[in-house]
């Protein structure tokens, strides 16, 4: 490195502790939030912890032991094929997806790497959106039929498993 070029300081990434709490202005803040000015708070000392690491200096190991990635699956491969492909790339144990997308599907498939699998069944339990583009190759007679046919699918559908399907009936 030339000497001309000024080296960056050496960053400690650590949050300076101070002895006064400063005061926030909470009024714009959601009515759940309004009184965290009035909490009681014994001081605003940050005390680093002994063990664990700062984000910025965390290393990359340690993100894949307790890494989720939200993946944007394309279609073709199945959701079983790509968790197969991220064990084998980043060579981890465990890992799990949050719900299948069938193979023609796209869409975002959660996939929980190592420790992080232990939350895998709180995110198959939460709700699900879809959304379809339907293209129509003929001209609809009736359009007034086919918008109330949408308009079955629309908010909170529950949908039986086919007979032949990975959920057991």
């Amino acid at each position: 490195m030339p000497e001309s070029e000024p080296k960056e300081p050496d960053q400690d990434f650590m949050i300076k502790p101070h002895n006064a709490t400063p005061s926030i202005d909470t009024s714009q803040w959601s009515i759940l939030l309004k009184s965290y000015d009035r909490l009681n708070v014994r001081t605003g000392h940050y005390t680093p912890l002994p063990s664990g690491f700062s984000p910025l200096k965390r290393p990359l190991a340690e993100y894949i032991r307790y890494g989720i990635l939200n993946l944007d699956k394309s279609s073709n491969p199945s959701s079983h094929e790509v968790v197969a492909w991220i064990k084998r790339i980043l060579r981890v144990e465990k890992i799990g997806h949050s719900g299948t997308l069938d193979p023609k599907v796209t869409g975002n498939l959660i996939v929980c790497i190592d420790r992080a699998t232990r939350l895998v069944k709180s995110q198959q339990g939460a709700g699900k959106e879809y959304v379809c583009v339907a293209r129509l190759h003929s001209k609809v007679p009736d359009v007034a039929k086919v918008a109330r046919a949408l308009e079955t699918l629309t908010g909170a559908v529950f949908q039986r498993p086919s007979l032949i399907s990975v959920v057991k009936r």
